[in-house]
Formats: C-alpha cells, sequence, structure tokens
C-alpha cells in the first residue's frame, strides 16, 4: 500500500505492508523525511481531526487516497517556549526568575490534558451517559431496574450497551479510544454498582483500551463491520495464571543426586509422613519438571505417590504460594460465594440444566433427580454464568451445558472405571465422581492423561478445588471451555495474579456484582 504523507509542507510516498502496525508507519514517516528519532507525531486528517493509534489502519483501508498530515509536538513546545509563551506570567525579570523555569518539550501537551482533564471528569462522563439514556425509551426501564435492584440483568446491560454505542457513533463516527473510555466510565459514575473493584480503572469490562475489548468494544466492532470498517485491537501483555513461572524460596529442597535418592525412596516407602517428606524436599525440582514441556507429562511417572497418596496436590499448591491462598475457596464458600451464585442464576435463562442445578443448590439436605449436591449443582451454575467466549482458540462455539460436562464426569460404582477414563485423554484435568448416584458420590478423582490423582476430601467443592490447584501444581493452562470459569476462581476467589491475568467482560461483570452489592 502506497500512503500520501505531508511533513512540514513536503509531501511524499511512503510504502507500507500488509498487516502493518503503527509502530512500522511511524519508522517509515521518519525514515523518509529524516526526523530525529524522538520525535513527538501527531496524524491527522486533511480536515486537522487527530487520528488515534488504533483507527489509522481502518482509516487508511476505508480510504487510500487521503493524505495524512504529519506534525512533531516537540518541535512546536520547544519554539513556544523560545516565544516565552508556554507560562502562564508575564515576564519576569527579577533574579529568581530562573527557579521558575519550565521544562521544554511538554507544556503544549500538558495544558491540553489539563484541559481534557476538565472537560471528561466522572461528572461530565456520568452526565453524557445519562443524556444518552434518557433519549432512548429503553432507558428509563435500565434507570428504574438499576434504582430496585443496584445492578443490571444481562437485558438491560446489553440495552444500555447499544444505546451507548448506537450514541457514540451518531456524534463522533468512528469515536476515538479516549471518548470510548468516557462513556465506559460514566457508566461506572452513573451505576456504581457495576464498576469492578479488582481492575485498575474499574470499567474495563465496558472499555479496556490496552486490549481493545469490553462490551463497548465489542458492541462498536458489530456496528463498525456493518459498514465494512473493522476496528483492529491491540495486544495486551497480560501474564497471569497457571503457566506463569514462579520464585522458589524454600529451604530444605534437594537437588541432583539427592533429589534422585529421593525419588528412588518415594518408589518403595509405604510410611506416609516420609512421602509428604520426600515430596516437600523435591518440590523444586518437580516444578522444573513440569515447567520444561519435555518431561512435563512425565512427572506422574517420576511421582507416582500422586496417584495413591491424598494431600499432595494441595500440599504442593502450598508450597507455591502459602497457606492462606489454599483456602480461600473453602472460607468464602458458604459465607459469600454460594448464595450469590445462586441468585445471580435464577436470571439466567432457566433452560433444564439450569432449573435442575437450582433445585439441588436450593436444596442442601434433599435429594433431587440426577442431580448433582448442592455445592457441586451450585459450581455448575457458575458455568453457566460464565459460558465460553467465543474465539480464536474455539474450533466451534460451544454450550454452557457442553462446558459443564468438561469440569466433571459421573461413573457408577458398579462399572469399570476404564470407560471414563477413555473419555478424558487428553492432558485437561477434569473431576470423576464415582458413586450409586450423582447425588450419592463416594469418592472423587482428578482424571489426568488416563491417570486417577485421588481428593483428599470426599466433599464435592473440596475436589474441585483441588482439581483447580491441579492447574498451577502440574503447570497446565485451563481448558478454553472453562477459560472464564476458572479465571473467576483464580482472581475473585484465590486472588492470584490479580491485575496481571487477562479476564473477560463476563467475569469482571460478575465480580462487581458480586462484591457490589453486598
Amino acid at each position: 500500500m502506497f500512503v500520501k504523507v505531508q511533513f512540514q509542507g513536503s509531501k511524499k510516498f511512503i510504502k507500507l505492508n500488509d498487516g502493518f502496525t503503527f509502530t512500522d508507519f511511524i519508522t517509515e514517516v521518519q525514515s523518509r523525511f529524516e526526523m530525529h528519532t524522538g520525535a513527538d507525531l501527531r496524524i491527522y486528517d486533511e480536515s486537522h481531526t487527530e487520528i488515534e493509534q488504533d483507527l489509522l489502519g481502518e482509516l487508511l483501508e476505508a480510504d487510500p487516497k487521503s493524505t495524512l498530515i504529519i506534525e512533531d509536538l516537540s518541535k512546536v513546545c520547544v519554539s513556544e517556549e523560545a516565544a516565552s509563551s508556554c507560562t502562564d506570567t508575564q515576564s519576569i525579570t527579577s533574579p529568581s526568575s530562573s527557579e521558575l523555569h519550565v521544562p521544554s518539550g511538554r507544556c503544549t501537551k500538558k495544558s491540553k490534558m489539563s484541559e481534557q482533564s476538565d472537560e471528561f471528569g466522572a461528572t461530565s462522563a456520568k452526565e453524557m451517559v445519562l443524556t444518552a439514556i434518557k433519549e432512548k425509551s429503553k432507558g428509563d426501564d435500565i434507570l428504574e431496574e438499576y434504582k430496585a435492584t443496584n445492578t443490571l440483568s444481562n437485558e438491560m446491560r446489553r440495552a444500555l450497551v447499544n444505546i451507548l454505542v448506537g450514541h457514540m457513533t451518531e456524534k463522533h463516527g468512528i469515536p476515538p479510544v479516549q471518548q470510548r473510555e468516557q462513556y465506559a466510565l460514566g457508566i461506572v459514575t452513573l451505576f456504581p454498582s457495576l464498576k469492578d473493584p479488582f481492575s485498575k480503572k474499574g470499567y474495563e469490562h465496558f472499555y479496556d483500551a490496552a486490549s481493545g475489548s469490553g462490551y463497548l468494544a465489542w458492541r462498536l466492532k458489530t456496528v463498525l463491520r456493518n459498514t465494512r470498517r473493522t476496528e483492529k485491537t491491540a495486544p495486551t501483555s497480560l501474564q497471569g495464571g497457571p503457566k506463569v513461572k514462579r520464585a522458589i524460596s524454600l529451604e530444605q529442597q534437594l537437588d541432583g543426586d539427592a533429589a534422585l535418592e529421593a525419588i528412588s525412596l518415594l518408589a518403595h516407602t509405604g510410611v506416609e509422613s516420609t512421602i509428604f517428606e520426600k515430596m516437600r524436599q523435591t518440590f523444586r525440582h518437580r516444578q522444573e519438571l513440569v515447567q520444561n514441556a519435555d518431561t512435563a507429562t512425565d512427572v506422574l511417572k517420576t511421582f507416582p505417590r500422586f496417584l495413591d497418596t491424598k494431600g499432595l496436590v494441595n500440599q504442593d499448591f502450598e508450597l507455591l504460594f502459602n497457606l492462606d491462598t489454599s483456602s480461600k475457596l473453602m472460607e468464602k464458600w458458604d459465607r459469600t460465594l454460594k448464595p450469590k451464585i445462586i441468585q445471580e442464576a435464577k436470571n439466567l435463562t432457566q433452560t433444564p440444566a439450569v432449573q435442575r442445578f437450582l433445585l439441588s443448590a436450593e436444596k442442601s439436605s434433599e435429594k433431587a433427580n440426577s442431580a448433582w449436591d448442592s455445592d457441586l449443582s451450585t459450581l455448575l451454575l457458575l458455568v453457566h454464568l460464565l459460558p465460553p467466549s467465543a474465539g480464536r482458540k474455539m474450533a466451534a462455539k460451544i454450550s454452557a451445558t457442553n462446558a459443564a460436562d468438561k469440569l466433571v464426569l459421573f461413573h457408577k460404582s458398579c462399572c469399570s472405571i476404564d470407560e471414563h477414563l477413555g473419555k478424558v485423554q487428553s492432558h485437561q484435568p477434569c473431576l470423576l465422581a464415582v458413586g450409586r448416584s450423582q447425588d450419592e458420590i463416594d469418592n472423587y478423582y482428578i482424571a489426568l492423561d488416563s491417570k486417577l490423582i485421588p481428593c483428599q476430601t470426599a466433599s464435592s467443592l473440596g475436589a474441585l478445588d483441588e482439581l483447580f490447584k491441579v492447574h498451577y501444581v502440574f503447570n497446565i493452562s485451563y481448558d478454553n471451555a472453562l477459560d472464564n470459569f476458572y479465571t473467576f476462581l483464580q482472581t475473585t476467589v484465590y486472588n492470584i495474579d490479580v491485575g496481571k491475568t487477562k479476564e473477560s467482560p463476563r467475569v469482571k461483570e460478575l465480580r462487581a456484582k458480586f462484591l457490589n452489592n453486598t
């Protein structure tokens, strides 16, 4: 692609390859016009409207014959300072005037930022959103529902997003990133219980400039796609979850021949206290194995005691984090999580599966036909509240019901267990519940690589707790179908890698509802 660019009255064509980035564009401009690398460049169209980074490719695709105008703000500011126009005071001739020197290169930008901050503060953003809502008939329903419930249902949240995206495209065409953020800020200012306490700004589930994601971004993409203008999202640098390599600073860790001797002893001893001690002493060695792609799948062969000794998964997880983190789910469950999941699930579309899980979840002491116990039913409701997100990682869209089947399988105790092990041959772990019926489970196992790791407790909640921990103990990514479910547990419940993990808007929205409606 050839693009016409103008800089200081001079016009030149630059060549851009397919899939070019904003950085590629700037580098080519600097080369063609022989600019210094520290230039603070801004791009404008022929009407002198500034073009945001993430919209450059889109605008060129829409109008490849347009002329892009480049300005170097660093030179503008230096020039203004030389003319003594960067200060708000008159020329000072006293000997102390040097103390009021303004650093060069940023005065014009600071002034603009200050003006924008005043213009687009939280209050004005709130008023902008409120005005947009009141212009639509559905707006009164949104305001009334929030007033009555202190939250918004999925239906009303979708209506809110549709109204605001329609408003911003009508007012701004393709809105710049800053404008999108103002709408997101206005939402959580007008509806404070929708603010996510774990996010940096609180509104990233509506619009996240760093990744180009969020409800507003998704709806905007749909609108722009319908007009043949597709928004390109910027990559995110967030890194968190089970695949993160963590520092291990434990004492009495065995290496080399000493570790091999301990592994040999583990294969022959039957003394439980010795097993736990030697497994603790070889923890760092084991983590090195699971972090290595060539040896990760052989860990259960090297340390087969996972297959016959209960509690080793919990011990490794506590060594990786701490006891406080390890106990988060059990501590928060009855008091806060379980009742909120059940209450929120009542707003779901009442499919047969959701109805069955709700019935079982609310009847902790009574049996429901062909349903799991109360705790496991509630966890499966959480899967329905956080269904799989469509994306590149998913070959085809999968339903919440099918995702729930990837979390737990039932095995009738009188039948051969090999049948079910054949169904779970992948490296993705899941629960295998063994019993006479789904509501009468005798034992839980974690099925991994066609092997069974016995859970420490016979409770479904304890088993799910260990299933989550297995991902960290064995360095396994979450199943794509259950990514939202596990990520919610990771950040909101266990508080692991908070602010460092990529989260879908669904995860952030549900957390906001749970934490802001106590």
